[in-house]
């Protein structure tokens, strides 16, 4: 069925009166719908735009830019153990964390559970619906301003259907979940999205992404994890994306060549967006300061490309994770990352977090007899 023939009723909520009357009947252990329209242009955070949601047969489009939302809904999705369905929620719940900080309180992501049930990694929501449950959606107002207003009709078509199919789509994956014994699995996985999307800090070891900067001695290290979460948390506070701030390449070149003074570091980083005389002599100082020992400790060492021993153990490794994934029924790239396999291997052995939870149980035994001598 075209999408066209499935106009739900979702009123336009407005008001937070109006708002607080159509969560009223959402009591604990509810199953409710949730789905959001943001934009992210010129800021670190996404901007919310709009909150669709679906509860039993009733659906609504709230207006987030219309009144505040602040606390409204945390009764509903955070304090009572609801069970809110959401499609590749990581962003979607970045949007809402002025609102929910910790997230819902149960999250069961739809696009994570199809891959857990044989429906491959990455599903889009359009290709679920239309297997699951056999509605064509249109999927022509994607890029749409969400910011503007009002919204025209097919904006609001657009957006309701987006939470129409949530709960059709949440059952028929559940007992597929259940009938593979893979619902705890899948828990996990949603639990470590929330947890992810409700840091306020970022990484805490961003530099392990720079592997132009393995060969650097520690102290540069420590220091250019220094700068990259100045560069987070700045981003954060002015709310402007972190390349505006600073760009990758700038912090290396910055850390790597030190600047003898606050004029090269503006020459330097002349014609970056967002970083004003303020952030300038901010970033002077952090590279002026001395690395401390504490700082060195502190710093997980950045892991450069795999050669020799650890390149084979590491191609091992993916023939075992192959061979594990083909088993369970289960895409490699959810069961473990190559990624993942590079921080064990060049990590010394030590267990990823992105490992932790059920994956441990699945994998350590068998990877740790991979590991090179």
């Amino acid at each position: 069925m075209l999408s066209s023939d499935l106009a739900p009723n979702a009123p336009w909520i407005d008001r937070a009166d109006a708002l607080a009357d159509w969560l009223a009947p959402v009591g604990p252990h509810a199953i409710v719908g949730l789905d959001t329209e943001f934009m992210r242009r010129n800021t670190f955070y996404p901007q919310l735009a709009l909150l669709q949601l679906a509860h039993e047969g009733r659906y609504a489009l709230i207006d987030p830019l219309a009144f505040p939302l602040d606390g409204t809904l945390l009764a509903t999705f955070a304090a009572q153990p609801t069970v809110t369905v959401m499609h590749s929620a990581g962003e979607d719940l970045e949007a809402l964390s002025p609102f929910l900080p910790e997230g819902p309180h149960t999250l069961f992501d739809t696009q994570i559970a199809a891959a857990f049930v044989g429906m491959g990694l990455g599903i889009s929501y359009r290709a679920l619906v239309k297997e699951l449950v056999g509605d064509e959606l249109d999927k022509g107002e994607t890029r749409s301003d969400w910011l503007q207003r009002p919204l025209t009709d097919s904006q609001k078509l657009y957006a309701a259907l987006d939470v129409v199919h949530l709960h059709p789509v949440h059952a028929i994956l559940s007992e597929r979940l259940a009938a593979r014994d893979r619902a705890q699995w899948h828990a996990e996985d949603c639990a470590r999205m929330k947890r992810r999307a409700s840091q306020r800090e970022g990484d805490p070891q961003p530099q392990r992404g720079y592997k132009p900067a393995a060969e650097w001695a520690p102290e540069k290290q420590a220091l250019l994890r220094r700068v990259l979460r100045w560069r987070e948390l700045t981003a954060r506070t002015i709310d402007k994306p972190r390349s505006w701030l600073l760009e990758d390449t700038h912090a290396l070149d910055l850390v790597d060549r030190p600047a003898a003074s606050l004029s090269v570091v503006e020459e330097r980083t002349r014609g970056t967006r967002a970083l004003r005389s303020q952030q300038r002599e901010e970033l002077f100082h952090l590279l002026q300061r001395p690395v401390e020992t504490v700082e060195i400790e502190e710093t997980a060492p950045v892991l450069g490309h795999p050669v020799g021993d650890a390149k084979r153990a590491i191609n091992d490794m993916r023939t075992v994770v192959d061979h594990i994934a083909t088993e369970l029924d289960l895409p490699p790239g959810l069961l473990c990352s190559r990624k993942s396999l590079e921080e064990f291997v060049m990590g010394g052995g030590h267990w990823p977090d992105s490992l932790d939870g059920w994956r441990r149980g699945v994998l350590f035994d068998k990877l740790s007899a991979l590991l090179p001598g």
